[in-house]
């Protein structure tokens, strides 16, 4: 059913229907994540009885597919009595999951087999992870949504151009959930970091130098997003070898032109250091840990967190989709597809994550009247970090190819 959506604006194929509930919910205190998980289930079903259309036409980038709950009975422990459910360009993510290499049923189990989890807020709204640590969940403004649907069709051109193979953040799914009357906006992405390796130090790098410090207070984290004046400070250097560096940098310089192009700028590379040493030792640590508990209670050990090591039978990091047993620093390229090994003569044998994030600001008046404001603040010579997209692509890339040893 098209429906016009006020003066002015486009018109949106959208397919409105009321349902009874039929599809098992996943259990949470919070309804807003109950909510999610029920109709992240229900739409993932629905689209698994739809063909795969051959082509993506104009309309699948504005289509919309939404669902009313009044829900007196069934359930009512775990979901709200009424609630909607929106997810935008179901068959657009369907095609990007399936270039990305995920499965729509794994999706649907990372997401909904446990309730995800908040992580600590970002800069730009909270973050959830999903409970095999595959996915994140960024709750994101009306705008952002704007923002996305803008970048839509170009974002996806560039997915099928380079096979999927990129560094920008890995857009799976984008919806609404409303909740007592209430809208949150949630667009799911792929972990940048593993879902079994822990990082031990992050870092966020513009390439420039201006309020470009972590607060003493983020420094008080256990981990702390550190920036690019920490990153010079500590001296720290990601050791990989030349023929990695030289394929980091290719992916890199292509998807920086393609934001360029976009007038896209404000984006960092994220950056997610695994110390393979210091993770053995914390394994063992753990291991004694438990073995004293194991000895005092006389009961046997619980099983390994779920996504520790892929324990998962089901899942994007499950076992199943892991195409070989994993040791210390070890990963599984088709699941991890943002990490790199550190090179045989590096000082410390180490597992860098890093990706491209935060790819939604244009070059719009916003950037403009800040850029004007800064460079009064700090001098038209200073490295601030809003200036135009292509200054903004050339001292991100300069900054970045200096990040190796």
């Amino acid at each position: 059913m098209a429906a016009s959506v006020g003066p002015g604006t486009r018109t949106k194929t959208k397919k409105k229907h009321f349902v009874p509930q039929r599809v098992k919910v996943l259990k949470s205190a919070d309804p807003l994540l109950a909510v999610l998980g029920w109709g992240i289930n229900h739409q993932v079903s629905e689209l698994s009885q739809v063909p795969q259309p051959v082509m993506l036409l104009p309309d699948d980038f504005k289509a919309s597919s939404k669902v009313k709950v009044n829900n007196h009975l069934f359930n009512r422990e775990n979901l709200p009595s009424h609630f909607k459910f929106k997810e935008y360009c179901p068959q657009v993510f369907r095609n990007l999951r399936e270039r990305f290499n995920i499965d729509d049923q794994d999706y649907q189990i990372s997401l909904t087999r446990s309730p995800p989890t908040y992580e600590t807020e970002g800069g730009g709204g909270r973050f959830l992870m999903s409970y095999d640590k595959t996915l994140v969940i960024k709750e994101i403004s009306s705008e952002d949504v704007a923002d996305v649907h803008n970048l839509l069709s170009h974002y996806h051109q560039y997915i099928v151009k380079c096979h999927g193979t990129t560094l920008l953040p890995q857009f799976l799914g984008m919806y609404r959930v409303s909740v007592d009357n209430e809208d949150s906006y949630m667009l799911v992405m792929r972990n940048m970091f593993s879902h079994r390796l822990t990082v031990h130090r992050k870092y966020d790098l513009k390439g420039s130098l201006v309020s470009r410090e972590a607060s003493d207070k983020e420094k008080g984290k256990d981990l702390p997003t550190l920036k690019d004046i920490d990153f010079l400070n500590m001296n720290q250097k990601v050791y990989v070898s030349e023929e990695a560096k030289k394929d980091f940098m290719e992916k890199l310089k292509r998807d920086v032109e393609f934001l360029v192009q976009l007038k896209i700028m404000g984006y960092s590379l994220l950056l997610g250091i695994h110390d393979v040493a210091r993770a053995e030792q914390e394994e063992e640590e753990e291991e004694e840990v438990k073995e004293e508990e194991e000895d005092g209670e006389g009961e046997p050990g619980g099983v390994a967190s779920v996504g520790s090591y892929g324990t998962s039978p089901e899942g994007i990091g499950s076992y199943l989709n892991s195409h070989k047993p994993l040791g210390p620093g070890d990963f599984d390229p088709y699941i991890d597809v943002y990490a790199i090994k550190s090179a045989e003569n590096s000082p410390q044998k180490e597992v860098y994550f890093m990706g491209l994030i935060d790819i939604l600001t244009q070059y719009d008046a916003k950037k403009k009247a800040a850029h004007a404001a800064k460079t009064v603040k700090h001098g038209a010579g200073a490295e601030i970090s809003t200036v135009h997209p292509d200054q903004y692509a050339k001292r991100f890339l300069d900054f970045v190819t200096n990040v190796f040893a």
